[in-house]
């Protein structure tokens, strides 16, 4: 919590307080779009974006995310109101890294009207907050918590260089049974670093392919 207040200290007690409670949450964005990555892609989907995240990977396609003072601090209610009112019934809730924050009252006012909640997590922080579906991308330089190895649905590792096979597989063996896998190639490096993948995955064959078809669609 001392990084997340550290973001945040420009802001007064009382809403530090609303932070700490998950009674306000600072919004990077939110929409309805498309799943386009992982077990769920293809699907539609209202997506809550939290900003603030301190793994700070190089190849981060949301770097506009990390820095939580320069996002609006938007009440949790109205944050779910949205996505309610939205008409679909799956939301995900993502970042940056969500798990920062206090998701118990975002979760359980979505939960309230029937949703259906994903969440996408790098698992560095603790879990707070009701889920029925975990995403979990671990990064080596800030490793995901037990927790979230044996709560997540799905593991998605991104694919930088050849290397990252080694941290795919460590990953694998600590997840729970039944956990989905997937190598996802790093967007930039796609054309460099897919047919690797592609070669690996036919010699693993517990491991699945994940691509980001929402940027082949051209959309958010």
């Amino acid at each position: 919590m001392n990084k997340i207040l550290f973001q945040l200290s420009t802001l007064n007690n009382t809403e530090i307080e609303a932070i700490k409670e998950g009674k306000k949450l600072p919004l990077a964005e939110h929409l309805l779009s498309i799943q386009g990555e992982g077990y769920h892609t293809g699907k539609p989907a209202y997506f809550i974006r939290l900003a603030g995240c301190d793994i700070g990977c190089s190849w981060c396609d949301t770097k506009y995310t990390w820095d939580m003072a320069s996002h609006p601090l938007v009440e949790t209610d109205r944050i779910a109101l949205w996505a309610i009112e939205s008409g679909i019934k799956d939301v995900v809730i993502t970042g940056g890294e969500p798990l920062m924050h206090n998701l118990n009252y975002l979760t359980a006012r979505l939960k309230e009207n029937n949703l259906t909640i994903y969440l996408e997590t790098s698992g560095a922080h603790p879990m707070r907050g009701i889920f029925d579906w975990i995403s979990l991308s671990p990064k080596i330089n800030k490793p995901p918590l037990p927790e979230a190895l044996q709560r997540a649905d799905e593991l998605k590792v991104i694919i930088l260089t050849t290397e990252d096979f080694a941290w795919a597989e460590k990953n694998a063996g600590l997840v729970r049974p039944g956990c989905i896998l997937f190598l996802q190639p790093e967007w930039n490096r796609y054309r460099q670093i897919i047919p690797d993948i592609i070669e690996y995955a036919k010699k693993n064959p517990k491991w699945r392919i994940s691509l980001q078809t929402h940027k082949f669609m051209h959309i958010s």
